[in-house]
């Protein structure tokens, strides 16, 4: 296996065993050997088939993004960032993806749009959460990052016949044939040849899906060591329903079913009973899912459009709860989500003091790989792969350097990354993604955007045109 070699390194964010938190290295060597990292420290004197300066350079882990839709979300760009929908308390899920939906044809470009943006923002894993079609675990493995693959499925199909209503479609059968099939598909990404695929469970939606698919899921999960990821408390309507079926607020549901635990990662959980948007009478949620050790994924931008936050970031890590990242939505931006999520925790939390920037870098890196089960990204040192992100210190957006994870974080932006490797294998090289052709699958994912919004009206409990649904920033002057 080659051995390369990145010296003088003017700084790096190594893991620290004994502390347990990643710490600052200054002037440092850091030798990896195929696909792992064999030294951090001073001085490595052996020899090396390659070897790279780290002058001017930051090297830092690559970020673990758990939660993400790349087959979808790109094709919704401008399109969703102003959507009203005051009878679902101004979420889009209802009203509006349905209308907005992806096709077959558009889902190979989008994924490849976004997944090339993530790689630009430092994302070396991904959680591709995605309804499954043919080739999609292919494109995954073709994209140079890696990917834990969780097909989702469910139950039941949500709809609105008048933009207030929520309603549900049944087909149980249809449920459990795509639980059936995601189960191979996360078996057969387990065996990719990359290796760089792993797999997921992921029933969609809480109130989509039955508790008997909901346990049997679960039971897969932990007979195969998988983690096993569902969108719980995103909604008001979702929070309601699931009481009026069950008496239990989504999270408790979740615990009487014994599917809340610590490979449990609730997607977004918003709306928990101590949110004041509910108004709710208890305030056991919370604790209850850091007793259970579940996990967070947080996605602020996708929320934040719509006036909703969750209340707050450092309230959940200070209860005991593990938070994750993810980008819910466009752009896949990574650093400009992990922006959001502070901005928006602080103004919520009317206190700098709800976190650090060490709680977001945490939350970023090894708080997503504990949710994923290993301990060998999200971090450098030895023995963990060599997933890892190279910023240029020299660009005026990170000078002048004093603490240049802040920098990257607050001043800077996708811009000062220069370099990411994945698995050992270099996939952005000063600044251009080498394992995807972005401007091709830009072109198509116009194209695909395109064919969507003639179908809209046909969808839409209204009939409304797109330009009803999203009418543009300022009108058009004919």
């Amino acid at each position: 296996m080659a051995k390369t070699k990145i010296e003088n390194i003017a700084w790096l964010i190594a893991w620290d065993k004994e502390l347990g938190e990643h710490v600052f290295m200054n002037d440092v060597d850091m030798v990896f050997e195929g696909n792992s990292i064999i030294h951090i420290g001073n001085g490595y004197d052996g020899a090396a088939d390659t070897t790279i300066s780290g002058r001017g350079r930051m090297v830092m882990p690559g970020f673990v993004d758990i939660h993400s839709h790349p087959t979808s979300e790109p094709l919704r760009r401008s399109m969703t960032d102003e959507t009203l929908s005051p009878g679902f308390h101004h979420s889009s899920l209802y009203e509006y993806l349905p209308v907005f939906a992806s096709t077959p044809e558009s889902a190979a470009a989008s994924m490849q749009v976004a997944i090339a943006e993530l790689l630009k923002s430092g994302v070396t894993t991904l959680v591709d959460l995605s309804m499954p079609f043919d080739g999609w675990l292919d494109i995954l493995g073709e994209s140079g990052m890696r990917v834990c693959a969780a097909p989702m499925y469910r139950d039941a199909r949500w709809f609105t016949r008048d933009g207030h209503r929520l309603e549900y479609e049944w087909d149980t059968g249809q449920g459990r044939a795509a639980m059936d099939n995601a189960f191979q598909l996360v078996e057969r990404a387990r065996q990719h040849p990359s290796g760089r695929l792993s797999g997921m469970i992921c029933p969609a939606q809480i109130d989509t899906c039955t508790a008997e698919l909901l346990k049997e899921s679960h039971a897969f999960a932990v007979e195969r060591d998988l983690p096993f990821q569902i969108h719980v408390s995103q909604s008001v309507t979702e929070f309601h329903e699931m009481y009026r079926r069950h008496g239990r607020t989504p999270v408790q549901w979740m615990d009487d079913l014994g599917v809340l635990d610590d490979r449990a990662i609730l997607g977004h959980a918003i709306f928990l009973d101590h949110h004041p948007w509910l108004h709710w009478t208890s305030r056991d949620d919370l604790p209850l899912l850091a007793e259970r050790g579940a996990t967070v994924a947080h996605c602020p931008t996708v929320f934040v459009r719509r006036g909703i936050s969750l209340r707050s970031f450092g309230s959940y890590l200070k209860a005991g709860v593990n938070v994750g990242i993810g980008t819910d939505t466009y752009p896949h931006n990574f650093l400009t989500e992990l922006r959001v999520a502070s901005y928006t925790a602080r103004t919520i939390a009317e206190t700098v003091a709800d976190h650090r920037a060490s709680d977001i870098l945490n939350a970023a890196t090894i708080n997503g790989a504990r949710a994923l089960r290993r301990d060998d990204i999200g971090r450098l040192e030895v023995g963990a792969k060599a997933d890892f992100v190279i910023v240029d210190l020299d660009d005026p957006a990170m000078r002048p350097v004093y603490d240049p994870m802040r920098t990257l974080l607050y001043s800077a932006d996708d811009r000062v990354i220069r370099d990411v490797w994945v698995d050992g294998v270099e996939v952005v090289k000063e600044g251009r993604v080498l394992t995807i052709d972005l401007e091709a699958a830009t072109a198509a994912l116009e194209k695909a955007q395109a064919d969507v919004l003639k179908r809209i009206p046909e969808l839409d409990w209204a009939n409304r045109s797109i330009e009803a649904m999203a009418p543009r920033s300022l009108p058009i002057r004919r």
